[in-house]
């Protein structure tokens, strides 16, 4: 992980068990989950199963649920709950004085870039 930071939001901006998309010029976006803890998470907005939009699903405990068939996304990980396998990229994210920051090489890293890391 680089120490290179960039603030993208507000914590207060992001739906208590919601999300915030980031746009990526020709990358798949990416999501922000915050939970009912005001813990925050970032996510490829992209369900490892058949490429559902995660931002548009329901945020449980540190769980999001795919729009499309259900599937249970673990916001720490990016990892399908079992039986169900898959995991889609993941993104560090730190919070501070209530303002949520994203590393600037990751944001920018292509997915084969960061999948290959």
């Amino acid at each position: 992980m680089s120490k290179l930071w960039k603030v993208i939001c507000k914590v207060t901006d992001i739906p208590v068990l919601g999300s915030r998309v980031v746009n990526r010029a020709d990358q798949p976006n990416v999501a922000i989950f915050r939970n009912s803890e005001d813990k925050v998470f970032a996510l490829l907005d992209r369900c490892p199963h058949k490429g559902g939009p995660l931002s548009q699903g329901i945020v449980f405990g540190e769980r999001v649920a795919c729009p499309l068939h259900n599937w249970s996304i673990g916001l720490d990980s990016g990892c399908a709950a079992a039986p169900d396998e898959g995991c889609t990229q993941k993104f560090s994210v730190k919070v501070e004085d209530g303002e949520v920051y994203l590393d600037v090489v990751e944001l920018n890293a292509t997915v084969s870039e960061a999948a290959a890391a």
